[in-house]
């Protein structure tokens, strides 16, 4: 006699897991809390961000003295490529004096360079320094009257 088996894969029954629902917060939970710290984190590199920023803290000295200076930003607007231009001619003469010499090699040649171009090329550096923060800073002027 010739007969079948049939064999089957026996069932799995898992034991009951206790529910610790109420110690444990739930996923819905934790990603509130993640989402919230989130938010916490973006709010205060927005604030240390504007607090790094040089063209608000310019803003807001300009604005500062406005009753007492009124206009000094458009002012430091206009003069600044005049400075800009005074800069950049002492540096065309510095570079064009080093190409016609040999070097500077010693002590006079060295003394007369420096007498020359070292103090007005620094305070002028100095100037375009002050200048320009406050030029970048200054509000822009409406040219809409009529």
């Amino acid at each position: 006699m010739d007969s079948s088996i049939y064999v089957t894969t026996p069932a799995v029954i898992l034991p009951p897991q206790a529910k610790t629902a109420s110690t444990e917060p739930s996923t819905l939970d934790v990603l509130r809390q993640l989402l919230e710290v989130q938010k916490e984190q973006l709010t205060l590199l927005k604030n240390q961000a504007a607090a790094q920023d040089a063209g608000t803290r310019w803003r807001a000295f300009l604005l500062r003295w406005q009753s007492e200076f009124p206009g000094i930003g458009q002012e430091c607007k206009d003069a600044l490529p005049i400075v800009e231009r005074a800069y950049l001619t002492l540096m065309r003469d510095l570079t064009d004096r080093l190409k016609d010499e040999d070097g500077i090699d010693n002590e006079f040649t060295l003394s007369e360079f420096l007498d020359r171009f070292g103090m007005r090329l620094g305070q002028l550096g100095n100037i375009l320094s002050q200048l320009g923060p406050l030029a970048d800073a200054a509000p822009v002027e409406s040219s809409g009257s009529s």
